[in-house]
């Protein structure tokens, strides 16, 4: 046996494994994408390219903890991205994005075997990612998803431009890193921490994302067993 075929069946075997979940991300977008990939296991070596239209699958371990995907854009043949960079590379082993940028949050297996998934946007937004839910049980519901663009509506203070275009929209505390916004300090629990106006702003466009950080109620969905289904735009 060669080594390709080897490594083709350690692959399957691990993909037809009981542990092993699937999440597909699909580029509904009408360019290219690079996703960005983090948490344990590196699937997929933390990243690859998707063109419009296109939807690729990985791979987690079925108890995969704080794992999360993110919309890379508008990266030239170098790698270089004018959003949710993770440095010159398509595959970000183990490196994180840049934010601002959407983020489709996982924890699987957790609290009494759930699964918790959420879209978070507390450290800004580029694109809109939104999780669909194939299967399981429980609630399942979808998650994040917008009905404006942020970033036709972001203040001034707040955008990323490229050549004059807002490409993403800082969230408050990544623009202004004060306690309120972020927070902490004399602001660090649920009861003196209140959406402020920007993340008021992040909220109406997209009422089912994180818009700061204790955006609980609204913002976190539990399901069991399910496959997932990230999607941007």
């Amino acid at each position: 046996m060669n080594s390709l075929s080897l490594r083709t069946l350690l692959l399957l075997a691990f993909v037809y494994s009981t542990s092993a979940r699937e999440i597909k991300i699909y580029n509904k977008c009408p360019f290219t994408t690079w996703p960005g990939i983090l948490g344990p296991g590196n699937p997929a070596g933390g990243g690859f390219r998707l063109n419009a239209g296109e939807t690729k699958s990985i791979y987690v371990d079925d108890a995969w903890k704080a794992g999360r995907i993110w919309p890379r854009t508008e990266c030239d043949g170098n790698m270089n991205c004018a959003t949710g960079s993770c440095g010159p590379r398509e595959q970000c082993q183990g490196a994180g994005g840049e934010p601002p940028a959407s983020l489709a949050e996982f924890t699987l297996q957790g609290h009494e075997g759930l699964d918790f998934y959420d879209v978070s946007l507390v450290d800004g937004y580029n694109i809109p990612v939104l999780i669909d839910v194939q299967g399981g049980q429980g609630d399942c519901k979808r998650a994040g998803g917008c009905i404006k663009n942020i970033n036709d509506i972001c203040p001034g203070d707040l955008a990323v431009k490229k050549d004059g275009r807002t490409v993403a929209c800082k969230s408050g505390c990544l623009a202004y890193n004060n306690d309120q916004e972020c927070c902490r300090g004399a602001f660090g629990t649920p009861d003196k921490c209140r959406q402020s106006k920007t993340a008021m702003l992040f909220k109406n466009a997209c009422p089912s994302a994180y818009s700061y950080a204790y955006d609980d109620a609204t913002s976190t969905f539990t399901c069991k067993g399910a496959t997932y289904v990230v999607q941007f735009c």
